[in-house]
């Protein structure tokens, strides 16, 4: 499934929306809009992205990283939209995250945001990192 998102211009011009297959579930949108909202009202006045990357590391070799932050470079990064947030995707890393699903979770049994990536040959135990 191929979702069709809007890059923000960013200062750039661009003709055509970017295209991916990540997929950011509206509840973990909500949950990162919350986060955003705390940080700003923490005294942070500057636009935050969230950045998804696959760095290495980790028992099985890589690991997804979701953090805040307030840089893009455009030469290197993609930007894409998901229910009201901004995305910023490494270009290296865009090509480990074709197929993943971003969810937030909020139960008695677990706190918190997971990867589900279909690439993934295997994954350790913990489940916080994979191999391809």
């Amino acid at each position: 499934m191929s979702t069709v998102t809007e890059q923000p211009t960013l200062g750039l011009k661009t003709d055509t929306p970017k295209q991916t297959n990540i997929i950011v579930t509206e509840k973990a949108a909500e949950e990162v809009k919350r986060i955003v909202a705390d940080q700003q009202a923490a005294g942070t006045s500057e636009k935050l992205y969230l950045r998804m990357r696959v760095v290495g590391g980790g028992c099985s070799g890589f690991q997804h990283k979701l953090d805040l932050d307030p840089q893009v470079n455009p030469k290197l990064d993609d930007v894409f939209s998901f229910h009201g947030i901004d995305v910023v995707v490494d270009k290296r890393s865009l090509l480990y995250l074709q197929g993943v699903t971003v969810d937030f979770h909020s139960d008695l049994n677990r706190r918190g945001f997971s990867v589900t990536n279909p690439q993934a040959k295997s994954t350790c135990g913990c489940g916080s990192s994979f191999s391809m």
